[in-house]
């Protein structure tokens, strides 16, 4: 899966990451901050401050809001909401 996943990642048209307060681990935050450096055209980030019951401390949103600056610093997408997403998304 691994190998698809990489293949995906250089093929598609955009690459989305929304980060939410679910996620267990945090290697798809070194994933983003390496395709908003490689392929900074159609790299997109969101993160989502609560999902369901669960919610990011404000320490990790203010982690998340520096991700978030280096990732537009190299080129890429950040949005605040799916909403946002999707308009852009809509409109490419």
């Amino acid at each position: 899966m691994m190998e698809e996943e990489l293949k995906q990642r250089k093929e598609c048209d955009f690459c989305l990451y929304v980060i939410t307060p679910k996620m267990k681990g945090v290697y798809s935050i070194a994933e983003v901050v390496d395709d908003s450096n490689k392929r900074p055209g159609k790299t997109i980030f969101c993160f989502i401050s609560k999902d369901e019951e669960q919610t990011f401390s404000e320490v990790q949103i203010k982690s998340l809001q520096q991700v978030a600056k280096l990732v537009k610093a190299n080129g890429a997408s950040f949005f605040k909401t799916l909403d946002e997403v999707t308009d852009f998304l809509n409109h490419q």
